[in-house]
C-alpha cells in the first residue's frame, strides 16, 4: 500500500513497504531566502519528528526552498541523501557540509538507484542545459510510479522517456505552475506593463503545464511547488502577486482549475500540506488542519498577518545575521568580480554590457561592473556611462555573498532587491555566471552550446510562409516540434519563453544564439 503524502511547496513523502523516502521538503520555521520566502499554506502543523523519520531523502537542487539545512540537520543518523550530480561542485559542497557525516549519494541522470530489494528505485533527470540546474525524480515504489517535476523544466520528450522507463504508466506526476521568479516582480515597470507581463508569464507557466501532461497522459496531474508567501517589511508589498485574478504567481486552486477546463480528459488534483494519497486505491485522506485553509484574495490579508507575527523573531534574526558591512566593501566587491571575470572568457563576452550596482546603507556605493570583450573592470560609477542592467540592494545582503555566507542566487531569489534593464532583455549569461560562480559549471555551459548538432531541423508555418528551424531550441534545447507555438511572425520556445524572430532567427527578448531559421517559400 504504497503512500503519497504532501508536505507543502514541493515537499513529498513517500511509504513504500520497506523504506520513506522524503523529496524536496521544506519545513523550516526560518523561511528561505534570507527570511523573505515562507511556505504558502504554512506546513508548520507537521508533526516534524515523525515527518523526518525516514531512510532516504531526495534533494533536487540548491535553492533553498528545496534544500533546507534546518531538515537536513534534524534528519536520523541513518538517513542517505540523494542528489543529481550536476556539472559544477556548488551544490554538492553545499549539502555535504548541511550533511555533517550523513552519506550523500550523488545519482547519474536516467541511471536507477535501488532503494530496497524489492524492485523499488528512483533516478534522476536534469534538465537538458547546463545552464540549469535543476532536475526531476522519478521513483518506482512497490510497483507504482511518481515523477516528481520539482522545478524542472522537462521536455516532453524527457517526461515521456520517464513515463516508460516507469513501465508506460505514471501514477502521480507532480509539476510546478507557480513560478517563482524575480522577473517580473522585482523589475521597474509601469503598473500596466508589471500586469501584463506578469499575466503573459502566468498563462506561458500553465500552458506549458497542460502540453506537458497531455503529451504523457499520467494517472493523476497535480499542481504543486509554491507559490510561497512573503512576510517582512522588506517583502510584503509583493503579496500581490498571489492574487488569484491578475497576480503573476498562481496558486495550485487557480491553476487546477484552469487546467481542468483546457484538459478536461485528464484527472487533477491539489493537495495541501498532510494531505495523503493511496497509490493503489486512490483514496484520499485530508489533513484536519490544511482542510481549514482556503486559497481565498478576502482572507489572505489577515491570514499572512497572523503569519508574519508568529515568526517576527526569527524575521529579527535574519538582520542580526547580516549586520551593516564595514569601509573595505567596495575592495571585497571588485575582488570578488575580478574572480568572476576570469572565470569563463565566454561567459563576459556573452554578457557583453555594463551591469551597474546601486548598494544601499553604510559602506555602499554605485559601482560599475563592465563586461567588456577584452575583459572585466570594476569601478566607481561615472555620468557619462549608460547601463544596461542595474541592481539594487542593500550593503548587508552583498557583504554576505562577498563573504561566502549566501550565493547571487539566493539574493536574487529574495527579492530583496530592485532591478532595471535597458534594453529590456533577459541576459541569461549574467544570471549564470552569477547563479554558478564556478568554471567547471561555466565550462559545460560553453561545451553544451558551442557542441550542439543542429542537423536536425523541421519546417514551421507563418503568415503563408515556411521556415526551415532546428528542432531543438538554441537556448536550452526543447523539441520545438511540440514545445513552441508561433505567432505574429516569432516562434516562442515554451520552456523558458525565448522568443525568436523567424525572418532574421535573432531573439528578441533574451541573449541566444540564433535560431538559424531559413526562408523557404
Amino acid at each position: 500500500m504504497p503512500m503519497v503524502t504532501f508536505l507543502g511547496h514541493a515537499g513529498l513523502a513517500v511509504t513504500g513497504s520497506t523504506f520513506r523516502l522524503l523529496a524536496d521538503p521544506w519545513l523550516a520555521p526560518t523561511g528561505a531566502f534570507l527570511g523573505a520566502w515562507h511556505q504558502y499554506p504554512r506546513n508548520d502543523h507537521l508533526d516534524v519528528p515523525a515527518v523526518l523519520d525516514a531512510d532516504w531523502i531526495a534533494v533536487s537542487h540548491e535553492h533553498l526552498d528545496h534544500f533546507d539545512p534546518w531538515v537536513i540537520a534534524r534528519l536520523p543518523e541513518r538517513t542517505r541523501i540523494l542528489i543529481p550530480g550536476y556539472p559544477g561542485p556548488a551544490f554538492r559542497e553545499r549539502i555535504r557540509e548541511a550533511a555533517a557525516g550523513r552519506q550523500v549519494i550523488e545519482i547519474p541522470a536516467w541511471e536507477k538507484f535501488p532503494l530496497d530489494n524489492h524492485g523499488s528505485w528512483i533516478t534522476t533527470i536534469p534538465e537538458l542545459s547546463p545552464m540549469c540546474h535543476d532536475a526531476a525524480f522519478l521513483v518506482v515504489v512497490d510497483g507504482r510510479a511518481i515523477l516528481h517535476c520539482n522545478d524542472a523544466r522537462l521536455t516532453a520528450a524527457q517526461a515521456r522517456r520517464a513515463k516508460h522507463q516507469a513501465g508506460g504508466r505514471l501514477d502521480i506526476m507532480a509539476l510546478q505552475t507557480a513560478g517563482a521568479s524575480w522577473h517580473p516582480i522585482c523589475y521597474e515597470y509601469p503598473p500596466e506593463e508589471m500586469a501584463k507581463i506578469s499575466m503573459d508569464k502566468r498563462m506561458a507557466k500553465l500552458r506549458a503545464a497542460q502540453r506537458l501532461v497531455r503529451q504523457t497522459a499520467p494517472e493523476l496531474a497535480v499542481p504543486f511547488a509554491g507559490p510561497p508567501c512573503f512576510l517582512g517589511e522588506e517583502v510584503e508589498h509583493l503579496n500581490w502577486v498571489l492574487d488569484q485574478d491578475g497576480g503573476a504567481f498562481c496558486d495550485a486552486s487557480v491553476a487546477t482549475r484552469w487546467l481542468r477546463e483546457h484538459l478536461p480528459a485528464q484527472r487533477w488534483e491539489y493537495f495541501k500540506p498532510g494531505d495523503a494519497i493511496d497509490l493503489d486505491t486512490g483514496e484520499i485522506t485530508l489533513d484536519p488542519t490544511s482542510a481549514g485553509f482556503a486559497f481565498d484574495d478576502a482572507a489572505r490579508p489577515d491570514y499572512l498577518a497572523r503569519y508574519a507575527a508568529d515568526r517576527a523573531a526569527h524575521l529579527d534574526r535574519v538582520l542580526a545575521e547580516h549586520p551593516e558591512p564595514d569601509a573595505g566593501l567596495f575592495d571585497r566587491f571588485a575582488a570578488h568580480f575580478t574572480y568572476l571575470g576570469g572565470l569563463s572568457d565566454y561567459f563576459v563576452r556573452h554578457i557583453g554590457m555594463v551591469v551597474r550596482f546601486e548598494i544601499t546603507g553604510p559602506n555602499g556605493g554605485v559601482w560599475d561592473v563592465d563586461f567588456a570583450p577584452d575583459g572585466l573592470t570594476v569601478r566607481e560609477a561615472r555620468r557619462s556611462t549608460r547601463p544596461h542592467y542595474r541592481i539594487t540592494t542593500a550593503g548587508r545582503w552583498v557583504d554576505g555573498v562577498l563573504r561566502g555566507a549566501l550565493a547571487w542566487e539566493d539574493l536574487l531569489i529574495s527579492f530583496r532587491v530592485s532591478l532595471y534593464r535597458d534594453p529590456d532583455v533577459y541576459n541569461d549569461y549574467l544570471v549564470g555566471l552569477l547563479k554558478h560562480a564556478n568554471a567547471p559549471a561555466l565550462q559545460a555551459v560553453e561545451a553544451y552550446e558551442t557542441g550542439r548538432d543542429e542537423s536536425e531541423r523541421i519546417v514551421v508555418e507563418s503568415a503563408g510562409h515556411s521556415y526551415d528551424i532546428p528542432r531543438y531550441c538554441p537556448h536550452a534545447g526543447e523539441d520545438l516540434s511540440v514545445g513552441a507555438v508561433i505567432q505574429n511572425g516569432r516562434l516562442h520556445c515554451l520552456a523558458h519563453n525565448f522568443a525568436y524572430d523567424l525572418a532574421t532567427g535573432v531573439c528578441v527578448n533574451a541573449r541566444s544564439a540564433n535560431l538559424t531559421s531559413r526562408l523557404l517559400a
